[in-house]
């Protein structure tokens, strides 16, 4: 039997990326996945390439930067598929640049995203899982979130409140059979990155691994957070970063 099978997925930013090899894990082990983002056509490619594959998958268009545009994912999904027994907040968006030039509409937007939208998101769906007695809350973070990088002040900030979001909801949920866990990726080659271009393999020559991690290395983790074998991990980080923070 697929470690998966019977459950309900949604993770959020999945049109490409990190996200969409997570969902795409996901279905091949059994779930199904809700897939989420802007961008509709892109949306649907993703859950068409799923359904391609043999897994179960469909698209929600949404954009998760405030408690009204969450609530309202939340009820739509609650009415149309049930409860969700997996919740992944993966979407996210990052911008680098030093710290004076950084003005206030780019600070909301990525805190708005990285932040607000996961913290309400959660708010909506955990207490229901907390009433089953059963979830599993995975946080897409980074490993600018555990150490100090130039230029990137606010995704860094944003990215670390998330991981002591992590943290604060093991605490709140974790007596309930809900576990609350964080990813935090390293240089990851996705379509978003490849804006900064050479500069992800610059960052990846200063790893122990020397290279560029891949989107289903991600999704392996994911994975197992979402597992049964996982039952005893709470409030943790795993580093996927080639290991970085690690030295």
């Amino acid at each position: 039997m697929a470690t998966l099978t019977g459950k309900t997925a949604l993770v959020t930013g999945s049109t490409s990326g990190i996200g969409k090899a997570i969902a795409t894990m996901f279905a091949q082990n059994g779930a199904t996945v809700l897939i989420t983002g802007r961008d509709e056509k892109r949306g649907k490619a993703a859950a068409q390439e799923i359904k391609n594959l043999g897994g179960t998958a469909h698209f929600i268009q949404a954009d998760l930067s405030d408690a009204a545009s969450t609530n309202r994912l939340a009820q739509e999904i609650q009415s149309k598929f049930g409860d969700v027994d997996i919740l992944v907040n993966n979407a996210g968006i990052f911008s680098f640049a030093p710290s004076d030039a950084v003005d206030e509409k780019a600070f909301d937007q990525m805190f708005n995203v990285n932040v607000k939208g996961p913290f309400f998101l959660t708010a909506s769906l955990a207490p229901r899982m907390v009433k089953r007695g059963y979830g599993r809350v995975i946080n897409i973070t980074t490993m600018a979130a555990h150490i100090g990088l130039a230029g990137a002040s606010v995704y860094s900030a944003s990215k670390a409140a998330l991981r002591l979001l992590t943290q604060s909801w093991a605490a709140e949920f974790g007596p309930h059979g809900v576990t609350v866990n964080a990813i935090a990726p390293g240089p990851i080659h996705t379509p978003g990155t490849e804006l900064m271009g050479e500069a992800v393999e610059q960052l990846a020559k200063t790893l122990p691994a020397g290279r560029p991690g891949t989107v289903d290395e991600v999704a392996a983790a994911a994975l197992f957070l979402a597992g049964n074998d996982a039952s005893y991990v709470n409030g943790a980080t795993i580093a996927v970063d080639g290991g970085r923070v690690a030295v």
